[in-house]
């Protein structure tokens, strides 16, 4: 059934899955495993075979699937309305809650996605600043915006090149894209070209190239 389900989506959907992510092809999951359910820690497939979720749907399901708690909120949520387009009481509990769990964040802005967070980061600090350059780290994932699909260019200060088509040249002039862990070439890209640089986007442990955590004293610096 897997096959089917999976050779269906090809008719109706672009490359057969809604994300790039989820074809798995670059960890030998062609055709990927279409999922009918989850239950606590483990997802079963259309054909019935359960996984151990390592997953995890890409970070968010921490505390399993079908969490009693979980399902409850959902219900109660949903049974008050399907979709308001105003402001809630929920959202306004939920930035006061993370305003005061989290040292040093004063302000909150939701978004449903990764990608629309990035974007709205990189907006605001090229706002802020008035600078248009942005420095990103090669292999590390900020969503599929084009800002963020660019690869290295030809130099430690240099502008990056597309890394997907349809990624226009004018985007990639503005951002520079350079090997994590690396100081060397970050402080010589800052040097030449920091009064141009609104932000330095990264990720503590990059995770799409294997797991890498940062040297000692590199976030630090």
């Amino acid at each position: 059934m897997n096959e089917t389900w999976f050779e269906r989506a090809q008719h109706v959907i672009a490359g057969g899955v809604n994300s790039p992510a989820r074809s798995f092809r670059s960890v030998g999951g062609d055709p990927p495993l279409v999922m009918a359910r989850g239950e606590g820690a483990y997802m079963i497939d259309v054909d019935g075979n359960r996984y151990l979720d390592y997953l995890a749907a890409f970070g968010p399901v921490i505390l399993g699937h079908a969490h009693p708690l979980v399902t409850q909120a959902i219900q109660e949520a949903s049974a008050q309305a399907t979709l308001l387009g105003t402001p809630v009481p929920s959202e306004i509990i939920l930035a006061e809650t993370l305003a005061e769990a989290v040292p040093g964040l004063e302000m909150v802005r939701l978004t449903t996605t990764g990608t629309e967070a990035v974007m709205s980061a990189i907006r605001l600090a090229r706002a802020f600043t008035g600078r248009h350059l942005v420095i990103k780290f090669e292999g590390a994932y900020h969503g599929h915006s084009d800002a963020v699909l660019v690869k290295a260019g030809s130099g430690a200060s240099t502008v990056g090149t597309a890394d997907s088509l349809g990624v226009p040249m004018g985007v990639t002039q503005d951002v520079i894209s350079l090997p994590f862990n690396n100081l060397d070439r970050l402080s010589e890209a800052l040097e030449r070209r920091g009064d141009q640089v609104a932000c330095v986007l990264t990720e503590p442990v990059v995770g799409n190239m294997g797991i890498v955590a940062p040297l000692p004293g590199y976030l630090e610096r």
